[in-house]
């Protein structure tokens, strides 16, 4: 399992991501097969090896013939839906121009169907965007963090200029596509978060935090065009395998949502999606929420490297519109399985042991049930039996001395 980081401390652009991507090793080729697999003009990538303050960084450069069209955000998405792109590609770039055009339309109160795409519109930009996704989807992360993302800052000539003339900085629409990430100003007066790197981070980022525990495998630095003063002008990603939290049993996330709204019979599924993407567990409490409302608080208890896939799930099968995290200490028990013959079949076994003694003897209830309705007797007889036999054959110990 590989996760990644994104050290956004200098903003983040679409060149920038896709520099970070070849740096860190996605072959270039990948990138500029979801490119050309638009059905626009012919556009190309080439790669220069950079420097930032003298760090070294790889330059992706998108070459695309001039053109003067604004592209709507149905146009766009016809764009993509024609693309010979695999699915998860195609799938991944719409949510990112989605999301353009839902806060593009916020900025300018417009519906997000009549938004006008001018910059983030351009055949450079589609690039970007195809090409940062299908670079993230050869990746294969299991997760993907980054830290707070410097936007930048007004300066001296007070904004950015735009289709729509001057704008100020941080942009409207980076703002409002990063609404409830942590962000910064950063130490550059100018534009160092562009809307369509904005969106790329919203779409792809799974937690906004410090670098995770990891063991480091990679390092990609992507550099942008402009090369300030005051800070290297690069994105890096950094690659890993997961090492947990610190702790004696490591550390597991129970990811938490209140849910009032939901037709109750959704839950057995969603229970079940959730332990599919590789929850440890996941469960339901009955609560009462404001004005009275009977509702459930969704819990899942997942290991960081599933977080992404556990969050998925919460996000799209419930009707919550967000969740919360916590860090928890985990101390599981040594546990082995085995098989007692019981009435003419077999139940399976889980025998727990703490510091060498047996501790808890459980036996499995779906053999029990099943054992049961092969014999024709009674459920509760079978299981009496199983508990009997497997208690025989491990013995608990109770301890005390």
């Amino acid at each position: 399992m590989t996760i990644g980081w994104l050290d956004l401390s200098a903003g983040a652009a679409g060149d920038m991501l896709l520099g970070a991507l070849v740096d860190a090793g996605v072959p270039l080729d990948v990138l500029a097969a979801a490119v050309a697999a638009l059905p626009v003009e012919p556009v190309t990538l080439s790669v220069e090896q950079v420097t930032r303050h003298g760090l070294g960084a790889t330059r992706v450069h998108v070459h695309a013939p001039p053109s003067d069209v604004h592209r709507t955000w149905d146009d766009v998405r016809g764009i993509l839906t024609d693309a010979a792109l695999p699915t998860a590609v195609r799938d991944g770039a719409l949510a990112v121009f989605e999301r353009l055009a839902v806060a593009e339309g916020r900025v300018h109160r417009v519906p997000p169907a009549d938004v006008h795409f001018h910059e983030v519109g351009a055949l450079d930009a589609l690039a970007d965007v195809v090409g940062v996704v299908a670079g993230f989807e050869h990746l294969a992360l299991t997760r993907l963090t980054a830290s707070p993302v410097a936007l930048g800052s007004g300066g001296a000539g007070g904004g950015a200029r735009s289709a729509h003339g001057v704008v100020p900085v941080p942009g409207p629409a980076v703002l409002e596509l990063l609404t409830g990430v942590p962000v910064v100003a950063g130490p550059v007066p100018a534009e160092t978060c562009t809307p369509t790197g904005a969106a790329l981070l919203a779409a792809r980022v799974d937690e906004w935090t410090t670098l995770p525990p990891m063991r480091v495998q990679r390092v990609g630095s992507g550099a942008g065009g402009r090369d300030p003063v005051e800070h290297p002008n690069l994105v890096r990603l950094v690659l890993g395998e997961p090492t947990g939290d610190a702790g004696p049993d490591g550390a597991d996330l129970v990811v938490e949502a209140n849910v009032d709204d939901l037709d109750p019979r959704l839950w057995p599924g969603v229970l079940t999606d959730l332990l599919a993407a590789g929850a440890a567990d996941a469960w339901l409490t009955p609560i009462l929420m404001k004005k009275g409302r009977p509702a459930h608080t969704l819990s899942v208890l997942c290991a960081p490297a599933r977080l992404a896939a556990v969050q998925d799930v919460v996000l799209s099968a419930t009707s919550t519109i967000g969740l919360r995290r916590t860090s928890v200490a985990k101390l599981a028990l040594d546990r082995t399985q085995h098989r007692v013959r019981v009435l003419g079949g077999e139940v399976a076994v889980k025998v727990a042991r703490l510091a060498g003694r047996v501790v808890n003897v459980s036996v499995e209830f779906g053999d029990v049930a099943a054992l049961a309705a092969e014999r024709g007797l009674p459920v509760k007889e079978v299981l009496r039996a199983a508990t009997a036999a497997a208690e025989r054959a491990h013995p608990v110990d109770p301890g005390g001395g």
